[in-house]
């Protein structure tokens, strides 16, 4: 009934992908993804510390894939607290500003446990938001990754994606995106998930290396402002066919 999204290898380790919620789902990140991943035919649970706000988001955007015919059976997006949607997902992807990355974190561990969290958060420090920035952690996902203990598997991603790309359901894109992790199934499951929102995943090894994935933003919205673009990417070069 649900699209089922596993990990290609290390099938002892695969688990099926159903229930997707997005923690901070009413921020302009999770507009796309929700779209995205209900009309791929996951169920999207919104988070929010409103849940009426989640709820009246939800609404909006199950009503645009419904008039477009694209919403499959079985799939939906719902708005709901983050703890619920921490609580009743598979997948957890965390989509809130740095300043607010610890704290949320705390608020929904005992939920997180035997989990894949998405961590897509870059430590920008306003208003200097193209110099990086390395937090006492040496990155977010490393800081998530230690507050939460290894019971969850932490997989840093998606930091370098226009979310205005991403809400264009028309848009194709033409860059890559990396995916660090300590564990490689929940990598490969992650790599999945980006497929299913019309972006080609490459592996990018262990968690630590997040360091360099969050630095390159900063670098990006550089370039953006230097060249007048809106949504500079990557490209990986030289992988076989």
């Amino acid at each position: 009934m649900f699209a089922q999204i596993m990990s290609t290898e290390h099938s002892d380790h695969t688990r099926a992908i159903r229930r997707i919620g997005i923690i901070g789902g009413t921020g302009k990140e999770a507009r796309g993804l929700a779209l995205r991943w209900a009309r791929a035919g996951h169920q999207v649970a919104l988070g929010s510390r409103d849940a009426a706000r989640a709820q009246a988001r939800a609404d909006e955007l199950s009503q645009i894939l419904s008039s477009a015919g694209q919403l499959p059976d079985g799939a939906g997006i719902s708005g709901t607290t983050n703890v619920t949607a921490a609580r009743a997902a598979d997948v957890v992807l965390l989509a809130v500003p740095y300043s607010a990355h610890e704290d949320t974190l705390r608020t929904l561990a005992d939920e997180l446990d035997d989990k894949i969290l998405i961590d897509i958060t870059v430590p920008l420090v306003p208003p200097k938001v193209r110099v990086v920035n390395l937090p006492a952690g040496q990155s977010a996902a490393l800081e998530a990754q230690q507050l939460l203990g290894e019971k969850v598997r932490v997989v840093a991603t998606m930091h370098h994606i226009s979310a205005v790309h991403l809400a264009d359901l028309n848009h194709t894109f033409d860059c890559d995106v990396l995916v660090c992790g300590d564990d490689r199934a929940a990598r490969d499951a992650v790599i999945s998930l980006l497929d299913a929102l019309g972006l080609r995943g490459l592996d990018a090894g262990v968690l630590k290396n997040s360091i360099a994935l969050e630095a390159i933003t900063p670098v990006l919205l550089h370039i953006n402002k230097r060249y007048g673009s809106k949504a500079a990417g990557i490209r990986i070069t030289g992988l076989p066919e």
